[in-house]
């Protein structure tokens, strides 16, 4: 099949991925549509981000602050700023960082301490909307990686749900990287299992983000509501 002008270009790739993550919807009986890419944009600059709303993203993770809060300023300047993109914070979140994320952002997915929650919720300005916000579990208990662990993960919920200016809608998690597609959904598994169970716990907890480049197959099996894709959208770190 003859390749279109667009195959390599980052348009081509949001659209390609896009279409496949609608395929494995429709293989593993999900709901058509239930499954939200999130383009990773980080370290590529305001005209690779437009690019790939001009394709149709609309959600944008960011991993450094002052790297998102310089791209967000490019792309609010006229003659044609981008007023209805949701910008997702998914980095490690330092305490020096939290006002400029709690005043920017419309999502954090890498909550996982009660210091950090209380942080946001508090510099929340009021005219805002309650920030989104996803606790991040470490799946492995690696330590080199954030997150808290799965047994400590309904209290850390239990204690965002009370901050009124943070709205609690879901779990996170990086797992260790692996190329089977079995152990993938089995590293998945119980991560999904306890979504499923706290949502009966939690009526907002309605996002599971898992799955990236090269386990979002996978993650689409058990349950991800929410894919986060960088390098096979925008290509290699600028």
């Amino acid at each position: 099949m003859a390749q279109t002008r667009d195959d390599n270009t980052i348009a081509g790739n949001y659209r390609r991925i896009l279409a496949r993550i609608r395929t494995q919807e429709e293989h593993f009986r999900r709901k058509p549509g239930s499954v939200l890419l999130l383009a990773v944009s980080k370290t590529h600059g305001a005209d690779r981000v437009r690019e790939a709303y001009a394709a149709g993203a609309r959600d944008f993770g960011e991993n450094y602050v002052q790297e998102a809060l310089d791209k967000m300023a490019l792309l609010e300047q006229t003659p044609h700023p981008l007023t209805d993109i949701t910008w997702h914070f998914i980095g490690p979140i330092q305490s020096n960082k939290t006002r400029d994320i709690a005043a920017s952002f419309d999502w954090v997915h890498s909550v996982d301490r009660l210091k950090i929650a209380r942080r946001l919720n508090d510099q929340r300005p009021e005219l805002l909307p309650a920030l989104n916000v996803c606790i991040q579990v470490n799946l492995s208990n690696e330590d080199s990686k954030s997150g808290v662990p799965l047994s400590e993960v309904e209290s850390l919920c239990a204690d965002v749900a009370r901050l009124p200016r943070l709205q609690l809608r879901g779990l996170m998690a990086i797992p260790a990287p692996c190329q089977d597609h079995a152990q993938q959904r089995a590293a998945f598994k119980p991560l999904a299992t306890e979504f499923y169970r706290l949502q009966q716990q939690f009526p907002s907890l309605d996002t599971l983000s898992i799955g990236m480049s090269d386990d979002f197959d996978a993650a689409i099996a058990e349950g991800s509501t929410m894919i986060r894709i960088g390098t096979a959208i925008f290509g290699a770190r600028g």
